[in-house]
This record gives C-alpha cells, structure tokens and sequence, in this order.
C-alpha cells in the first residue's frame, strides 16, 4: 500500500504558473505508475496526466497538453505535475493516485490510491 499527499496548490491569476507536488510513502514508489485527476464544483473527476514507473511515459488529457507537465523524482518519491499558462477553468481539487499496473491509466478507476487533494483556484 502507498499513502500519497499533495502539496503546491493555491490561488494565481489566469496565465500563472504552479507546480503540485505529491509524496509518497509505504510500498516502493518507483514500482508505481502514477496520475494526477482533478474535480471542479459539481463536476466529475476527469483525468489530468499520467506517468509510468520509469518515466519514460506520460500521457495527458487534451485540455491540458501542452500547458502542464508531469514527471517524477522516484529517488525522492515524488511526482509533480507543473502547470503553465493556467485558465479559469483549470480551478479545481487536484488529486495524485498511483496503481500499480506498469502503464499509463486515464480511468480513475484503475487508481486504487488517492491523495486528498489540493485546491487549485486561478483567478480571470
């Protein structure tokens, strides 16, 4: 089992930059596959990024690509996700979930851990 924990979020105007953070501990990190989500107000979860075990992989969802990077630091059992040129509707909770299947996963379903999420707000 892994426990993660995120960290980086806040507020920013619209065109800013964040980078979140996620730890982790327990389980081996470097032997999980890892993915960011987020969750705005009365939304579903939708599929941020997504990195394999390596990092040799990553994977993003079209609303995000180009804008935003995921990567890892499996020495320090770290995954990030940095994001540039942020919008409005890029407010949301962001969460960091790791599984353990060694591809890149967009179902939060394949996710079996889950961070509780930063929020993220970018002022218009």
């Amino acid at each position: 089992q892994v426990q993660l924990v995120e960290s980086g979020g806040g507020l920013v105007q619209a065109g800013g930059s964040l980078r979140l953070s996620c730890s982790a501990s327990g389980r081996t990190f470097s032997t999980y596959a890892m993915g960011w989500f987020r969750q705005a107000p009365g939304k579903e979860r939708e599929f941020v990024a997504s990195i394999t075990w390596s990092g040799g992989t990553t994977y993003y969802a079209d609303s995000v690509k180009g804008r935003v990077t995921i990567s890892r630091d499996n020495a320090n059992d770290t995954v990030y996700l940095q994001m540039n040129s942020l919008k409005p509707e890029d407010t949301a909770v962001y969460y960091c979930a790791a599984q353990s299947v060694p591809d890149v996963r967009t179902s939060q379903y394949a996710y079996p851990y889950w961070g509780q999420g930063t929020q993220v707000t970018v002022s218009s």
